[in-house]
Formats: structure tokens, sequence, C-alpha cells
């Protein structure tokens, strides 16, 4: 188990320790999608669901939801993030994309933030819409590109 970092040699769970890297300015940005009826779009589109703006709901949860990461995830490490931000794009009639762009000047990455800044994004539309649309689905939740850190650049190629 010696390439998984959250596991020692005996194959015991650990929190990595950063306490030899250096601080760099590190960034990950993550995407995530939200299918639904094309009604429901249109009602997220022009701010009219009765639960309120959808998209600044789920804004302000996706936010919420990268600060915590550390609580949520068990081997993260709780971080002082510089930023997170959340962007919503319609996509064709049926499809809500979301990214979320996370920033730390740290030890360690925020990938995991921005997943899950997409993550519950995500699950708030859901929630503020499934009393109109039952057959949502949440899709492709993914990384897309992070910089900073030992392991260098990634950005996903397709």
């Amino acid at each position: 188990m010696s390439d998984l970092t959250h596991f020692d040699d005996k194959g015991a769970s650990r929190m990595v320790d950063t306490s030899a890297k250096a601080e760099s300015l590190r960034e990950a940005r993550a995407s995530g999608q939200v299918r639904m009826q094309p009604a429901t779009l249109q009602l997220i589109r022009d701010r009219a669901a009765v639960k309120g703006d959808v998209l600044e709901v789920a804004r302000l949860a996706g936010i919420m939801a990268a600060k915590r990461t550390g609580e949520l995830i068990p081997l993260c490490h709780p971080l002082p993030i510089s930023s997170a931000a959340l962007d919503f794009a319609f996509e064709g009639s049926d499809l809500l994309r979301i990214e979320a762009t996370v920033r730390i000047f740290g030890r360690t990455g925020v990938e995991m933030e921005a997943l899950t800044a997409v993550s519950v994004a995500a699950l708030t539309v859901y929630d503020m819409c499934k009393s109109v649309d039952k057959t949502m689905t949440i899709e492709r939740i993914r990384l897309e590109e992070k910089t900073g850190g030992k392991s260098g650049p990634f950005r996903r190629s397709d």
C-alpha cells in the first residue's frame, strides 16, 4: 500500500504529515452537471423556483462545503482556504453545469475542496427543485485541473 499516501506501511489509515512541505500557491478546479427536465431548468434560469434563487443558494452551499471539507472527508486536512468561487452555465435545454475553483497558499492541495463544493452545490440544486422534478441526475463530478504542489500541474484533456 506504499503508493497510497493515506495508509502507512502496515496498512493503517493516517493523515498525511504536511509539516515538511513548502507552502505554495495551489488551485483546483472541479466540475459537475445536473441533468433535469427542460421546464425545471427554465424555472432555475428565470429565478422562479418556489424555494428561491436556486443558483445563489447553491453557490453559498458550495462555498460553505469547500470550507468544511476537512470535517466531511475523514483524512482531509482542515484548510484556511483563500478563495472559493462557483460558476454555473446552462448547456442545452436540460443541463446545468457547475464549476468550482478553490485557492490556498499552503502545504497541501485543494482538489477535495473543489470536488466537495461542486458536489454540495449539485445536491442543493436537487434539494431545491425536487418538488417539481424527481428525475434529476447529478453527473460527471470530476477534477478539471490543479496547480501547485510537489506532483505539479494536472489538466484534464478530454
